[in-house]
């Protein structure tokens, strides 16, 4: 049995994975980890620091605020605590802590936990590659409480395609002239209670391809950290995603 330490258990997230995991005879929560530590009644104990849990270990996930990456990150790599990150939004110095943590612990990284969502970024690198004088469009749209904009999801996919950087990102068409090849447009909208849905457009003349991805609920994602805390725990050091995973077919 894995044991478990959720990093942001009371928010929306930490308590999708709290209900998923209550079924799953594979992990045992030894701890919690929120600022409002009395929010919920969880059947674990809840602690606003983590150098107040008892017992060790076996992977740390967070679903919390790229504000508490350092927290984390610090007590992991003294503790050799194979972490899943779920959060995004990190700035360029918090992603370096990563990067550099990396080298003394196993990470997992995800923009998005979705299985569907890791099997789009395999599809587009197909599209890429036929479709490549199509003109290029990422459009997300999230409910009105999401912080970052654009998504993880969406500059994960413009990544994918991107990945030999030969594509600028535009973000604002207000003032820009008449499209150029080597773009990729990306735009998010915020709004009410708009499920997670990012659409990537190939626009060719005379016809347009969609590729879509909804998600109808959170439990997809916490499902798919699950799936990355039983591989992160039987890796040595380094950064792991979810490609890592897809080819592993945990």
């Amino acid at each position: 049995m894995i044991k478990v330490i959720i990093y942001g258990c009371n928010g929306k997230m930490g308590q999708v994975l709290t209900n998923v995991l209550k079924d799953n005879k594979d992990f045992n929560v030894i701890a919690g980890i929120d600022r409002t530590s009395t929010r919920f009644i969880n059947n674990y104990p809840v602690y606003n620091l983590l150098t107040k849990v008892r017992g060790n270990a076996d992977v740390i996930i967070d679903f919390s605020h790229p504000s508490n990456i350092y927290d984390i990150l610090d007590y992991a790599s003294n503790k050799r605590i194979p972490v899943v990150i779920a959060t995004t939004g990190f700035s360029e110095s918090e992603l370096q802590k990563i990067k550099e943590t990396s080298a003394i612990i196993p990470i997992f990284q995800g923009y998005n936990f979705s299985y569907g969502v890791s099997v789009i970024t395999k599809v587009l690198l197909l599209f890429k590659e036929l479709l490549n004088d199509y003109d290029i469009e990422i459009v997300e749209s999230h409910h009105r409480y999401k912080v970052d904009a654009p998504s993880g999801t969406a500059l994960l996919f413009a990544g994918v395609i991107n990945d030999d950087n030969n594509y600028r990102y535009i973000y604002d068409r207000t003032k820009s002239q008449s499209r150029d090849k080597r773009e990729i447009g990306i735009s998010a909208i915020r709004g009410g209670t708009i499920p997670g849905t990012h659409t990537i457009m190939f626009a060719g003349e005379d016809e347009l391809i969609e590729i879509k991805h909804t998600a109808f609920s959170k439990r997809i994602f916490a499902i798919g950290a699950l799936k990355a805390a039983k591989f992160i725990v039987k890796q040595t050091s380094g950064m792991y995603g979810m490609h890592d995973l897809l080819q592993t077919k945990e």
